[in-house]
């Protein structure tokens, strides 16, 4: 099936549309003193995993504990003004640089959906990051479950069908091999894996799979999965006029 004869887009949205290894990086150092702006990337989002495991919750509140255990555990400059500050430099995580002009293209030919473990309230600050492109949105507040639960997909997928829509009409879009791409193969979903950290070692501030998934469509930037439906559609137009 072509990407184009699709008709709904899910959305991985932190990770693949919004920048947040960016985000935390800048933050930490910024705020952690000398040791944390001399840290490299992997001394940071390992203590950042681990403490993310620990405070769960919703990412409007629990991320200046995440930030508070990895200071902890590295010896970075910690307090409460520092973890808030964390904090609410969640809520300014920044776009990947082609997110804001490639969604919108999408959104001329597409429903695009939001699929996010970021609860409403950092949501609503993402999508206006984004230019606000999506026609709905699932959170995981909402969802009472977060990726890669396959109860979050369910949910979606009614939340979907009752607005007529059919989960083989549905590409999910993400970064994310373990909160994403594995489970939604598993369960039937036509895949698009952006490979934001594609030529990096490791998998940065996203968890490792336990296998990486082979996705139905996979491509490196946003922006290149907006050329490849433009060429679909081009080439559709030619040959419609050619007959």
């Amino acid at each position: 099936m072509k990407i184009s004869e699709f008709k709904i887009m899910t959305f991985d949205v932190v990770g693949t549309l919004i920048d947040f290894e960016t985000g935390v990086l800048n933050a930490v150092r910024a705020l952690g003193g000398d040791k944390a702006a001399a840290a490299s990337d992997d001394d940071i989002f390992e203590p950042y995993l681990r403490g993310r495991d620990k405070f769960y919750g919703r990412s409007s509140f629990a991320m200046k504990d995440v930030y508070l255990s990895l200071a902890s555990e590295l010896g970075f400059t910690k307090s409460d003004a520092t973890a808030e500050a964390f904090q609410l430099a969640v809520l300014r995580w920044p776009a990947f640089s082609d997110s804001v002009a490639a969604l919108a293209r999408l959104r001329r030919n597409f429903r695009l959906v939001a699929m996010t473990n970021a609860d409403r309230t950092a949501f609503s600050a993402y999508s206006a990051t984004l230019g606000n492109p999506f026609h709905d949105s699932v959170t995981c507040d909402e969802a009472g479950c977060a990726k890669p639960n396959p109860q979050f997909f369910a949910f979606n997928k009614g939340r979907q069908s009752a607005s007529g829509y059919n989960q083989s009409e549905i590409l999910h879009v993400a970064q994310s091999q373990h909160h994403d791409i594995g489970v939604a193969k598993e369960l039937g979903y036509t895949t698009c894996w952006i490979e934001r950290r594609q030529g990096q070692n490791g998998f940065g501030g996203t968890p490792k799979p336990k296998a990486v998934t082979k996705p139905d469509f996979h491509f490196s930037s946003l922006k290149q999965l907006a050329d490849a439906v433009d060429a679909e559609l081009a080439a559709s137009v030619q040959t419609a006029n050619a007959a």
